[in-house]
């Protein structure tokens, strides 16, 4: 009997993305590098306020809100608005960034 050896096909991640999520620049694809990129937005803010040694009580307390909003905060950042997640990083002393980032073919004026 004769076995038969397959070949395992390679991928990269971001040809398996292009795959099963669509290319850059499609919606499908666009909403999921959005979410991926606010679940690691939660993720930071969890990461500095341990750096800190603060608990979510005490970093509510710095900006005003209960032990509860933080907890919501660091595990789900979709419906938070830039202004607290500003007021959240500042309370941390940690400097925030923001790159827009414009494709000059989708923007023009008539």
């Amino acid at each position: 009997m004769g076995t038969k050896k397959g070949k395992i096909k390679m991928m990269t991640l971001d040809q398996l993305k292009d795959k099963d999520l669509g290319k850059v620049g499609t919606p499908e694809r666009d909403k999921y590098e959005f979410d991926l990129r606010m679940e690691l937005l939660g993720e930071m803010i969890k990461s500095v306020r341990k750096e800190r040694k603060l608990t979510q009580e005490q970093l509510g307390e710095l900006i005003g809100v209960q032990k509860s909003q933080i907890s919501k905060l660091e595990s789900n950042t979709k419906n938070v608005t830039i202004e607290t997640i500003l007021k959240v990083f500042r309370a941390l002393k940690a400097n925030v960034k923001f790159i827009v980032e414009m494709n000059e073919a989708e923007f023009k004026v008539a």
